[in-house]
């Protein structure tokens, strides 16, 4: 048996370059992957236009699903090479490969010019990223990783777990720059591809910074032994223990995070921009700075997980999310917009009549009540649908016959809508109210800095160096790619389908309880350990 060491101490110089350079790298990148979720809208409206305007957004969400659907073959592609050649050049290539794909989305003609190739070039583009995310994590975690005394491990890594949400806090702040500084019917034509093209200057930047590092010195001196592995990805799977490691990292470590982190913005962010109707740019900046508070929290919980071992601030987080989670957006919705929350408590909104179900992936509604469920599906308004014999809509104990008529049901929808305040302008809420809805953000990015920050260290702990940056990746990306990149198509897909605003965090409250279950057995207990590799001479 042969334990890991490091044998070059890096200065505190050196360190700092490393953790700097693969900081902002990661950064970057997220940023890049993120702005396609920030500009959803947008990118609806140019490249998938549809007259079901719930379809459009959930094929733009589709999309962005797809990126994350990638990420596992990029984490096997660019793993391999990671531990065949390098972590260095490894993440150089990915850092290259993202920046040049994003830039690509803000060049491509509307759906309106080229037709169906501007949506199919916006999916390879979103493919693209999504391979070069799945080699750009695994790579920066263990590159500083392999830099980091073991006692500093859990610190040093937390500085790339925060820059995992600092990517969503930079992509909002470059989002409200550009509409502060061009006309909303001009951000809405064009602007909106700026923030695309401005990651060819991030490029730049971190290529700058990343040609300025030296090779892992953990892998150095495996390959000076002769012993970096001939196949990562089949050893992988074939390493002793290593399928076991890898399930527990997959639905113990990375299914939880990923959830609770993607919950914690495009959740909060989409809920006050959609439903509860809150001025767009005001909810950017709430959630922004809730976010942005909570990027140290991430650096705090890797170093305390020096302490106390990585298995407890994820447990807690963990628990923590499973009860917090519905009263948090509860109280979200009701800071957000008072008179809304009061109205749909008041007036709750019902249907009854022959067919009286609304399918969102339909272009066409099957019936006149389920034509009328859309109606309000696309608007984000609260409702319950039940079958009956005669067509109905109720609001609170008012109650309405309807008939074939369309247009007169819709007219007379509207008009009971707008008496009973579930319509008009987007709010800005109170001040006080804001300053909850920002504590409400922070709490939920706290929770992702419990599950989050200590990742890196537990991961690069988990396996053996030969197959790290693959054995690391894979879980890593299945995880995120599947359970947490399709979270904002199944949790829309699931509102718009029952009419419950909040019945889409049932998908992430599921799926805590299985990674608190998984990790809870599966996680190491006691304090922080390096891997020992067996002896395979």
């Amino acid at each position: 048996m042969a334990s890991e060491a490091i044998t070059h101490a890096p200065d505190a110089k050196e360190i700092r370059l490393v953790i700097a350079a693969s900081s902002a790298g990661t950064l970057f990148e997220w940023y890049d992957f993120f702005i396609y979720g920030t500009l959803a809208p947008f990118i609806a409206a140019a490249f998938f236009p549809s007259d079901n305007a719930t379809l459009s957004l959930l094929l733009t969400w589709a999309g962005f699903a797809i990126g994350f659907g990638f990420r596992p073959l990029g984490a096997v592609l660019f793993g391999y090479w990671g531990d065949r050649l390098g972590r260095k050049y490894t993440f150089l290539v990915t850092v290259v490969l993202m920046g040049i794909a994003t830039a690509g989305v803000g060049l491509i003609p509307a759906e309106t010019s080229i037709g169906l190739a501007a949506p199919v070039i916006v999916i390879l583009l979103r493919i693209a990223q999504g391979l070069a995310l799945g080699g750009e994590y695994g790579g920066a975690a263990t590159y500083v990783a392999e830099h980091s005394p073991p006692e500093k491990r859990g610190f040093y890594t937390g500085f790339i777990q925060a820059s995992v949400v600092a990517g969503f806090v930079l992509s909002v702040a470059v989002v409200l720059g550009c509409r502060a500084l061009i006309p909303a019917e001009e951000f809405a034509a064009w602007g909106w591809r700026v923030p695309f093209l401005l990651s060819i200057a991030l490029l730049a930047i971190s290529l700058w910074m990343r040609l300025k590092l030296k090779e892992s010195p953990v892998f150095r001196a495996m390959k000076a032994e002769g012993r970096t592995s001939a196949n990562p990805f089949v050893e992988s799977f074939t390493y002793s223990g290593n399928k076991r490691r890898i399930l527990v990292a997959l639905f113990g470590v990375t299914c939880g995070l990923t959830i609770t982190f993607y919950t914690a913005v495009f959740a909060s962010l989409s809920f006050l921009k959609g439903p509860m109707r809150v001025d767009d740019t005001v909810a950017e900046v709430l959630v922004g700075i809730g976010a942005l508070a909570s990027v140290g929290t991430l650096v705090w919980f890797g170093r305390l997980s020096d302490r106390i071992g990585r298995r407890k601030p994820i447990l807690w987080g963990y628990l923590a999310a499973i009860v917090l989670l519905f009263p948090l957006f509860w109280g979200l919705g009701a800071l957000a917009n008072p008179p809304l929350a009061a109205a749909q408590r008041a007036h709750p909104i019902t249907f009854a009549g022959p067919g009286c179900a609304y399918d969102p992936l339909a272009s066409r509604q099957a019936s006149e009540c389920a034509r009328l469920l859309a109606s309000l599906a696309d608007r984000g308004i609260p409702y319950e649908a039940g079958e009956a014999s005669a067509l109905s809509v109720g609001f609170g104990p008012a109650r309405f016959g309807l008939g074939p008529d369309t247009d007169g049901n819709l007219a007379l929808i509207e008009r009971e809508l707008a008496a009973r305040g579930f319509t008009g302008p987007d709010q800005v809420p109170p001040a006080a109210n804001m300053i909850g809805i920002v504590l409400i953000v922070f709490v939920l990015g706290a929770l992702t800095g419990a599950t989050f920050g200590p990742v890196a260290a537990l991961l690069t702990e988990m396996f053996p160096a030969r197959i790290r940056y693959s054995s690391m990746s894979i879980p890593y990306h299945v995880g995120a790619g599947y359970f947490g990149g399709f979270l904002p198509l199944i949790s829309a897909y699931i509102v718009a389908r029952t009419g419950d605003l909040l019945a889409g965090l049932w998908y992430t409250f599921v799926l805590l309880v299985v990674a608190l279950v998984v990790a809870w057995f599966g996680l190491p207990k006691g304090p922080p350990r390096d891997f020992v590799e067996e002896d395979r001479a």
